[in-house]
């Protein structure tokens, strides 16, 4: 069934899932969040990054417009994940408007490496991935906000590798659909998000990788295109 093999893939994200979320439920109890306003958050708004960046400004005192702008310029990035899904994907779907609400960097990552193994991309398919992922934030969060602020106080190291976790998974998604054609693309993203992450923000670090790694992508998979039609005509 396709639920239940959406389901099998997302395993691995709820397992990652599940810590990270309740580290961040420990974070937002401890800046003063009531439990409830922090499963709230992640109810609502999913967004590990945008989540603890949500804290950061809290804790700074930051100002109602300088945080929404910096929060939508983070997420901008999401509105290129499901037209390339369903453009990856290739077939007529109903419920985008439900399992697209859940396609999270991770999730976005691991559809696309199912779909290079050659999995079968579906409504049911996404729903059983995107949903299980969602649980397990919203499960996790709740946890840790139950636990209260107080509760990785006595483990600093396991506090630090809880807040790295959300980077190594992305980081292992990545390199599993990672090919040599998309090495170029890869290399102007990272490069592109180190430099302007260092030189002038985060945020811009985010969003020029993602513009110029796009952009890179886009090229090759034109001049791939090209051959491709030059190769048919030859032919």
């Amino acid at each position: 069934m396709a639920v239940w093999r959406g389901v099998l893939v997302g395993v691995p994200i709820a397992l990652g899932y599940g810590p990270i979320a309740f580290s961040f439920g420990v974070a937002a109890t401890r800046i003063g969040m009531s439990p409830l306003e922090a499963v709230g958050l992640s109810v609502l708004m999913y967004s590990g990054a945008a989540q603890f960046m949500v804290l950061a400004l809290v804790a700074a005192g930051t100002s109602f417009g300088v945080a929404f702008v910096t929060l939508v310029a983070m997420s901008l990035r999401h509105l290129l994940y499901g037209p390339s899904l369903l453009r990856a994907g290739g077939v007529p779907v109903r419920w985008a408007a439900i399992w697209g609400f859940g396609l999270t960097d991770e999730v976005f990552g691991a559809s696309l490496g199912a779909l290079a193994r050659g999995q079968r991309f579906s409504d049911g398919f996404m729903m059983g991935l995107s949903m299980l992922a969602y649980a397990a934030w919203v499960g996790g969060t709740a946890l840790g906000a139950w636990a209260g602020g107080a509760a990785l106080q006595g483990w600093p190291a396991l506090d630090a590798g809880l807040g790295f976790m959300l980077t190594a998974l992305f980081i292992a998604l990545g390199l599993s659909i990672a090919s040599r054609a998309a090495l170029p693309a890869i290399a102007v993203a990272a490069i592109a998000a180190a430099g302007l992450g260092a030189a002038v923000s985060p945020t811009a670090g985010i969003l020029g990788g993602m513009v110029l790694g796009a952009a890179v992508g886009m090229m090759g998979g034109r001049k791939d295109l090209a051959q491709k039609d030059r190769g048919g005509d030859a032919g």
